[in-house]
């Protein structure tokens, strides 16, 4: 029997809920709405979450707050919307811990697409690896519990740095493009004009490195990409 995945979709405007929760149950998926963060976090602590569509503009709970509370527990993804535009804000989106960012007004087709993209990405990906468990230095990562310690203490990653991470361990000693890198995790087409990469392994490093300017890990391979050396 085909699994359905729960999809909280998290804003405070009505229409926008009730038309992505169409879409989203024509493609298969459960859908639970709330309206603000504070009321998400309540469906957190009841339901089995598989992914989240979270607003950043609403009441009570921002969508940026919001994340930032999840992520300190949780490894669901997170898709953010907004009407903002500015490259910045999809940063913010991305360093506070968010997987994936569509602006408004968006196209609900393409948010099935990323949700559906997120899902593989997350059920799928460690089914296709040989081994659960990959070590470098003091820096460990495991597949099928999707833990990461670094001298054994464990390291909070968002499921994107997570894979990205993982897809650098799988092919250690080996130099992996941004494209690369992208396409593998991400699956889908790279943007060449995408930063998201980047952005990422900055919060990477951020997270397991002692001095991130100086990383012991994932080192920057100029003009080819990166890479963790053996």
């Amino acid at each position: 029997m085909e699994v359905k995945y729960n999809i909280l979709v998290v804003d405070d405007e009505k229409d926008i809920r009730d038309v992505v929760e169409i879409y989203l149950i024509n493609g298969g998926f459960n859908v639970i709405t709330a309206e603000d963060g504070i009321e998400a976090l309540e469906v957190l602590k009841n339901e089995k979450i598989d992914l989240i569509i979270l607003d950043i503009m609403m009441p009570r709970l921002d969508g940026v707050r919001a994340c930032m509370k999840i992520r300190e527990t949780q490894q669901i993804p997170i898709i953010m919307l907004s009407a903002k535009t500015e490259d910045s804000d999809k940063i913010l989106g991305l360093n506070i811990g968010a997987d994936d960012y569509i602006t408004k007004p968006f196209n609900p087709l393409e948010l099935v697409a990323r949700v559906n993209s997120q899902i593989r990405r997350t059920k799928v990906f460690t089914e296709t690896n040989e081994k659960d468990e990959y070590s470098v230095g003091a820096l460990t990562l495991n597949s099928e519990t999707r833990e990461v310690f670094v001298e054994g203490k464990f390291v909070r990653l968002t499921p994107r740095e997570f894979d990205i991470l993982e897809v650098l361990l799988i092919n250690i000693g080996r130099v992996l493009s941004t494209e690369q890198i992208y396409e593998r995790v991400w699956k889908e087409d790279f943007c060449n004009s995408d930063n998201t990469v980047a952005v990422h392994i900055r919060n990477i490093r951020e997270k397991i490195e002692i001095n991130p300017k100086d990383p012991k890990y994932i080192k920057l391979v100029w003009g080819v990409g990166y890479k963790i050396e053996k």
